[in-house]
């Protein structure tokens, strides 16, 4: 399957970090999600029912993300592609998890995964 549902740079702020200061605030996260997913049915009924929810997605990600700290930018990935295996059912994801600022003279850093069902 070629097809994919995408969310470019959702924006999370979370706890996020190594170091005891990062434990005190919240930094910018900037995620993108690729999913695979059959829009075929979508496409060929017009109806929403068959479309992953974009809305629905970002809802549930920007939730995991937000409200629990984590320090590494690479469980932040991990615990995202699961939500998005398990939740949605989706056959395969790829995860980026930006984290901008962490790296004085680049503009962001991160980590970026791919996971399927097994």
């Amino acid at each position: 399957m070629t097809d994919t549902v995408f969310i470019k740079a959702l924006d999370c702020q979370a706890v996020i970090g190594v170091f005891d200061w990062e434990k005190q605030i919240r930094q910018q996260l900037l995620l993108d999600l690729t999913i695979g997913w059959n829009n075929r049915p979508a496409a060929a009924t017009d109806d929403y029912q068959h479309a992953l929810c974009y809305d629905t997605v970002a809802k549930q990600v920007t939730a995991l993300v937000q409200d629990q700290p984590h320090e590494l930018v690479e469980t932040v990935a991990e615990k995202v592609a699961a939500l998005i295996l398990t939740e949605f059912n989706a056959p395969w994801v790829r995860v980026t998890v930006n984290k901008p600022g962490a790296v004085a003279n680049a503009s962001t850093v991160g980590v970026e995964i791919e996971r399927s069902r097994a």
